[in-house]
């Protein structure tokens, strides 16, 4: 896990746990080789700071339920079990749709041109060496649309998700054809907003995030077992 060293010590506190959770957020979490364990000393020497607003950073963290702090152990990347990641990704159906919902009556031309500018930089046919890139600007397109709808709280909720749900789609997006299907439900999430189209906005994404849903279910059985107990797996127990 990379981080950028802490320049100064303005709201020093505050610096830590924004840099540590920025890594956090970058970590593929879901991948069948991850490592959980996060190294207090290391992260210390990279963020060049001392333990103490490192561990107030972990303990806030922990607190957000994206660390657990192990006694005599370690700190671990808190992963979600299979049935808490289908929770996850039928609340984020239900507050992106409507999201795009009232996008077709707040946001301007501009807004929504701006979804199609992401989009297209992957209208092609995407090679399994690009799905880093398409992840990225995948987690992009999902939060514009929430943004774009005008309502604060929609996205404040949303972000509660968006560590787990970005590692969830970072990881899903490899598998099956999910990557090029996803390339055409953004083109017709985006055709239904142009046409103001609230009914049909709202539906495409719900549908959208609902096949992510779907193949989850059907493809990650082994995570119930592997992730009934994160902290012991990653440590071997």
């Amino acid at each position: 896990m990379k981080l950028r060293p802490i320049v100064t010590n303005f709201t020093l506190k505050d610096h830590v746990y924004e840099r540590l959770r920025e890594a956090i957020t970058a970590v593929d979490i879901y991948s069948a080789d991850a490592d959980l364990r996060l190294d207090e000393r290391t992260l210390a020497d990279q963020l060049k700071v001392s333990r103490t607003p490192l561990r107030d950073a972990i303990a806030r963290l922990e607190a957000e339920g994206l660390v657990s702090v192990v006694p005599r152990k370690g700190v671990f990347l808190l992963r979600k079990s299979l049935d808490e990641i289908l929770e996850m990704i039928v609340a984020w159906a239900a507050l992106e749709s409507m999201a795009a919902r009232m996008a077709t009556v707040h946001a301007s031309d501009a807004e929504i041109a701006s979804l199609r500018k992401i989009a297209s930089k992957h209208n092609d046919k995407l090679s399994l060496t690009r799905i880093s890139e398409y992840s990225d600007d995948n987690i992009k397109f999902h939060l514009r649309i929430l943004e774009v709808s005008h309502c604060s709280l929609l996205k404040t909720m949303a972000e509660a998700l968006f560590l787990h749900m970005r590692a969830v789609r970072l990881r899903a997006m490899g598998e099956a054809d999910r990557i090029n299907r996803s390339v055409v439900d953004h083109a017709e999430i985006i055709e239904a907003l142009e046409a103001r189209d609230a009914d049909d906005a709202a539906e495409k994404v719900r549908e959208h995030t609902m096949r992510l849903h779907e193949h989850v279910r059907k493809t990650w059985t082994r995570l119930e077992l592997a992730q009934k107990t994160n902290v012991e797996t990653a440590l071997g127990a």
